[in-house]
This record gives structure tokens, sequence and C-alpha cells, in this order.
């Protein structure tokens, strides 16, 4: 096996700066003993103009079915002869791979100790392989190495030239040019080289997921190829494939997000640090358990699910898949999508539905299976795989989001998935006094970013469905205290309609959403309206406050009519006795 890294330069910075590289000087010739045989560094030319090392790996092929115990390529018992007769001693495979490791190790990790400021350096590299098997042909070789900045050159090798007819062999006479740091080079030669070989001679174990996921830093995440590469570098063995391509995905969305994997990867072993029982409202002495707030919260979506009608719906954040259980206990939701960035949540999810282990009623676990799928990914980048659904929710999950994301996230869900409804819970940080265990200006978890009032989420929330087209209604989640409110706050958006049955005229293509709030049953309460209306040049705009509910509703019922009569176009909101409500722009009639 032989492979040649070629590098030129200049007097300021000489080409025979690859031997500070490779920790191999260029005027010795060295040998190295391995397991399967030695290999042997030198250096062919090595001027300041041009300087050329040169791996030369001799296979023992007794020693390598010695280590292998009969196993791998030719490895059958009945295949004695192929043990001992094949193309390990000459064609580059996963032996080639193991000497560059073994050989050049400073030099993978990118650590030069004498000159520590040449390993960051970007090099004029030609790297030649003049035997590679490549199980894809040569155009396999090019999708590899093309995506990672190389000019490829990958001449098929004839079975015989004598006897042209008989067509090409499997291997290829290999040829890289580019301008990668060395280390970056090294790295994806450890990788790629098994995978085109693609029959490793050594036992895969889980290790070896560590090694894949450590040469493939920087460059595997994002490579086209990068499902073929990891299977064909793990041996096929679907476990640890599986293993890798979900750390992978993590690895992406960390650097996506400027963070780490563990930093987004947090939605298993968190303890939230409030949000107790509730005590049920039920006669002294009852024996009856208290409601958890988590399963009151469930119940309230399922509710708002419930009057949209939808059917196909997404849970955005699922965790460990809580409310994914309890939506598949109920038939009328026929399409039901976990979504996550955290893989060990997703795994954990899976573990708690039984996807894995669907008992005996197979018939049972088809259906189940047909209904639910899990899937990875992150809610502040858009994904077409959530348009078209009928709802979506967001249990508990933008307080998770830095403020700055928000608008991301927003975008992400109103904007491109666009589903009919959306439901979002969130806590009411107001309540939070009334947990004696909750110190005072502690979040209910440690992961919040920020907890919000009501009057915040109010204003937040009618802004989403100002901007989007959306209507909104607050309902509360748990016992509302008349002080401070529910513990859980949830909003139910709904996209708004485009003319119809409820009135609404949308053919000056401007819709404008304003929230007005009241609580009923208090007279004390409090009504915003506000009525806007433009005739011709002239701008009239009127707001009142009321201590009544009605009579705030009445007034913005005659300024409307009154901006009706000049044929303005009229905002208003009226307050209403249990929820606050979002209305559209109406276009007045005369």
């Amino acid at each position: 096996m032989f492979l040649t890294i070629t590098t030129t330069g200049t007097a300021e910075r000489p080409a025979t700066d690859l031997g500070f590289l490779l920790h191999k000087h260029p005027d010795k010739a060295q040998r190295f003993s391995t397991s399967y045989g030695t290999a042997h560094v030198l250096y062919p030319e090595a001027t300041a103009e041009r300087c050329t090392a040169a791996l030369l790996l001799e296979v023992d092929p007794v020693a390598l079915v010695r280590r292998g115990r009969g196993k791998g390529r030719g490895g059958a018992p009945d295949s004695a002869l192929a043990q001992y007769v094949n193309d390990r001693p000459y064609a580059a495979s996963s032996l080639l791979a193991v000497a560059l490791s073994a050989v050049f190790s400073s030099a993978l990790r990118g650590q030069c100790k004498a000159r520590p400021e040449l390993p960051e350096r970007a090099l004029p590299l030609r790297i030649e392989v003049p035997a590679l098997p490549a199980r894809g042909g040569a155009a396999l070789v090019e999708r590899l190495f093309a995506p990672l900045g190389w000019a490829v050159t990958a001449e098929p090798v004839a079975l015989d030239e004598e006897f042209p007819a008989w067509g090409d062999s499997r291997y290829v006479r290999l040829v890289l040019e580019g301008e990668p740091r060395l280390a970056d080079a090294l790295r994806q030669l450890y990788v790629l080289l098994p995978v085109l070989d693609d029959a490793k001679h050594y036992w895969v174990a889980p290790d070896e997921v560590d090694k894949l996921l450590r040469s493939g830093e920087g460059w595997l995440e994002s490579h086209p190829e990068q499902r073929l590469i990891t299977n064909r570098y793990l041996a096929r063995r679907w476990s640890l494939t599986r293993s890798a391509l979900e750390r992978l995905e993590l690895a992406r969305l960390a650097e996506a997000d400027d963070t780490v994997a563990e930093e987004i990867d947090n939605a298993v072993g968190e303890p939230a640090a409030a949000e107790p029982m509730e005590e049920d409202e039920s006669e002294e002495g009852s024996e009856e358990r208290p409601v958890p707030l988590a399963v009151r919260r469930r119940e309230a979506i399922l509710d708002a699910l419930r009057g949209v009608g939808a059917a196909r719906v997404l849970d955005l954040g699922c965790g460990q898949g809580q409310l994914l259980g309890a939506l598949l206990k109920e038939a009328r939701f026929t399409e039901i999508v976990g979504v996550d960035v955290s893989m060990r949540a997703l795994n954990e999810a899976a573990r708690r539905l039984r996807l894995d282990r669907p008992g005996f009623d197979t018939a049972a676990a088809e259906r189940q299976a047909a209904r639910l799928k899990l899937t990875q990914g992150a809610l502040t980048y858009t994904d077409s795989r959530l348009a078209g659904y009928d709802a979506a929710v967001l249990s508990e999950v933008i307080e998770h989001v830095d403020p700055p994301r928000l608008p991301a996230l927003e975008h992400v869900v109103f904007g491109a998935a666009r589903p009919k409804a959306v439901v979002v819970t969130t806590p009411n940080v107001e309540y939070n006094v009334r947990w004696e265990t909750l110190p005072a200006g502690r979040m209910r978890h440690g992961d919040h970013r920020f907890e919000w009032t009501r009057e915040e989420f109010r204003a937040w929330a009618g802004q989403v469905a100002e901007r989007h087209g959306y209507a909104v209604e607050f309902r509360p989640v748990g016992p509302e205290d008349p002080e401070v409110g529910s513990p859980t706050q949830l909003a139910l958006f709904r996209v708004a309609a485009q003319g119809g049955d409820d009135g609404t005229d949308s053919r000056n293509g401007d819709r404008t959403a304003t929230t007005a709030t009241a609580n009923a049953g208090t007279t004390t309460a409090m009504g915003t309206t506000t009525a806007t209306a433009n005739a011709g040049t002239t701008t009239v705009t009127g707001t009142m406050t009321a201590t009544a509910d009605t009579s705030a509703a009445a007034t913005a019922t005659d300024m409307a009519s009154t901006a009706a009569a000049t044929g303005a176009t009229v905002t208003m909101t009226t307050a209403v006795t249990t929820t606050t409500a979002v209305t559209t722009t109406k276009e007045a009639a005369a």
C-alpha cells in the first residue's frame, strides 16, 4: 500500500515545513511496526520549492490472518487460499487508514510543538493513492471528496490492459489537489479510505463511533453523503450507525445555534424547580388524590385540539412524549408528529411509548407506528416537514428559547409551517408567589430563559397573531387565583377568516389586530376599546376606558357606526366575558 503527500513552497515558506507537521525529518527514512506489517516513511524529494512525503505499508498476510482469525473478506473456512492471496498488501484500505493514524498521530491532531503556528496554515497539497478500491466506482470517489473542496481525479484501473474488453476493475488511481490544513486532509483520508474499500479488517466496536465523530468533526456534519459514510465506516452495524447519525445531527444543530451539543440536548434529566401538584377543590376529608398541573395542562391542550377539529397534529418540543401518549389514546388524532432537538428526549419518548417493544398485538403496533412519527429538529430553523398540519402544540417550550431567538421560532411555526391552529402554553410568573417551595425570584425550571406575566404573554401573542393573520384567545390552566391568575396560561391561535360567514371583509387587503381584556363577574373590571376611522385624508382615533364591560363594547360600536357614515375603514376590539379575544379589521358597511 502506498500514499504520497506533496506540497510546494517558497524561500519564505519552504515546502520542507511538511516535515515539521508530520513530525518526520525529511533526511531520514523511518520504519514503524504495526499489527499487520511494517510502515515506512520516506521523502522522495525535499526542497524549499517542493516536498513529498511517502507512506509505504508492507502487509504481512500471515499476520493478518492470525490476528483476524479467519474473519473478514475471504475469511470463510472453505476459502483458506483467499486468506493469503488477496489485495491487502497492494490496495489502500482500512489497514492504510490505521497506519496513518499510528504514524502521523500528532499531525492528525493538529499538533506541532516545534512550530505551533503551522497546523493552522492551509497548504497547497497533492495526495496520490496509486491503487484504491472503490466500491461504487470513480463517481462515488468524486461524491465523497469533491464536497470537501478537493479537485478529484479518479482514473479507473483496467482489469487487464491487454484485454480491454474485460472492462475496468473496482480500483482507481486517486489524485486529490486542494489547499486544506494538513490535519483536515489526514482526517478525511482516515475516514474515507475504509469507506471506499467497504470491508474493514477488524471488529467494529462501539468506540468506533467516537473515532468517526472525532475525525469527522468540522466536515462530516454537513457532508451530502453523511449517511453512506457513516454506514460503511461502521461496517453497516445499524445500532452504531443510528447512534452516530443522531450525534452528528445534534452537532450540526449546536453549530447552527452557536452553542455546544450538551447545552441543547438537555431535555432529559432536568428536574423542575416547581410546579407541584395542585389541591383539588373537594370537600374536606376527601381521599381524592391531587391532580398534577402537568395533567391539567395536557387536558387543556387536548380540549383545545378537539375544539378546532384537529386530526393531524405537531407536538413541537415534545420532550419525553407525555403529550404524545395522550394524543395516541384518542382515535380522532390520525397523524401525530413529535419534534425535539434532543435525541435523548426522542429516544426516551420512543421507550415510554413502547415504539421499540409494541407487544404481541402486531396489528395494533402497526397502526400506532402509522400514526406516530418522531423527528429531530430545531424550532428556530425552517423545516418543510412541518407544513400542512391541522394544529401545532408548543407546550412549555417558548420559555426555553432565548428571547432574541423568539422571532425565528415565530417565523418557523406561524409563518413557514402555518398550521390552521396553534396551542401555546407557558408558565404564569405571577403565580410563582403561591408556591412556598419556590424561592423568590427563582424560575420554575433551571433551563427557563424567562417567565412572563399574563400581560406580557398576551402582548406577545397579540403581536404574533397580528403579524401572521391569526386570531387568538386565552384560557387559564389550573386553579385560578383572584389576584395572580392561574399557574399556566394557554393561548389558542386560529387562522383568521379571509371573508365569509363571520362578516369579515378583507377586500382592502389590510388586517389589523388589537386586543382588549375583561374579567367577567368583576364590577371593577376595565375594558379598553380603540376605534380608528380613515375618511379621505382625515384620521379619527378614539380611546375609552369604562368601569363595566358592556359599556366599553357599546362605545366601540357607536364609534364604528360614526366612522361607517363616512365610508371609512374601522378597526375595533370589544371586551368579552371569559377570555381575551383578538378581532380583525372590518370595512364598515353603511
